[in-house]
């Protein structure tokens, strides 16, 4: 049985999360006391129907009932469940604009004397026990509703048996460092397609604007010592248990240079047999 513990802040996209699980075939169920998720879990191991996919969300409206979360996970680990846990964050200052743009209460609104900062600010505290022990973190700091929802359905409608997924994600600077990224490659050393005219309003996707950058003093070298790093650290991560690898590699605007070598990068672990998930998360950005 395949079971996501779905957690994180409020309004950083949760909701549409479990949406994306449940078309892609998981069972899902919200805002579950984690009490009562070892429980659940035996009965949809010994459900006659097919349970074989479940997702529960645990977050802060929960209240104090998120104290029995670790209970909860000890008890998973007892019964030999395979959990994993999936966490949405957000930068704070999104998630209030997002509160104000949907004019709804934030579930601690009201402990937090009716300061959204600071209902956002403890909320994190509140749930930071359940982030130290996530297996998959999402930043939708800078995501729309259809990347997001993206990367839930590559992350968990891959073939597990091609192993830990490694996302290449490439990024720009100007738009923020991704949080959830385990490694991070500065590629803005190498020519920037972005003062050429005719380069200008095209991609790393794009041949030309590969070429270019491929062309830099060093590049070619870079993106061969990239691929045998990557190669060197893979196992060795996975030995360790992890979910997922995430390769972030990063330029001023994250539409150039850092899409053609996380392109590169992909294409190198594919050819491999590699399961790999590739996120070009400001390539649509102006």
């Amino acid at each position: 049985m395949e079971f996501i513990i779905v957690s994180g802040s409020s309004g950083a996209g949760k909701s549409r999360a479990i949406d994306a699980l449940e078309d892609i075939g998981f069972y899902c169920v919200d805002n579950m006391p984690p009490k009562l998720i070892p429980k659940f879990a035996e009965l949809c191991r010994t459900s006659q129907s097919d349970m074989s996919q479940v997702a529960v969300v645990v977050d802060a409206r929960g209240g104090e009932s998120l104290h029995d979360m670790a209970g909860a996970l000890e008890l998973l680990q007892q019964q030999a469940v395979a959990y994993k846990i999936l966490y949405l964050e957000c930068d704070a200052a999104v998630l209030a604009r997002r509160y104000k743009e949907t004019r709804r209460k934030h579930p601690l609104s009201d402990r937090a004397g009716g300061s959204l900062s600071r209902a956002i600010e403890e909320e994190r505290a509140l749930l930071g026990n359940i982030r130290e022990r996530t297996d998959y973190l999402i930043d939708t700091t800078h995501l729309s509703a259809a990347q997001l929802r993206e990367r839930i359905v590559a992350l968990f409608l891959g073939d597990a048996r091609m192993g830990m997924p490694v996302q290449c994600m490439s990024f720009g600077f100007k738009y923020g460092y991704p949080a959830e990224a385990d490694m991070v490659m500065d590629v803005r050393c190498f020519k920037n397609p972005f003062y050429v005219e005719e380069l200008h309003h095209k991609t790393g996707l794009d041949a030309p604007v590969r070429d270019y950058v491929m062309t830099s003093d060093g590049a070619a070298e870079f993106a061969e010592r990239l691929c045998d790093m990557v190669d060197f650290l893979i196992p060795r991560y996975a030995e360790e248990g992890k979910s997922q690898l995430v390769i972030a590699i990063g330029c001023t605007g994250g539409k150039h240079r850092s899409v053609t070598f996380a392109q590169h990068l992909a294409g190198h672990l594919q050819e491999a047999g590699q399961r790999v998930i590739i996120n070009h998360r400001d390539i649509q950005k102006p």
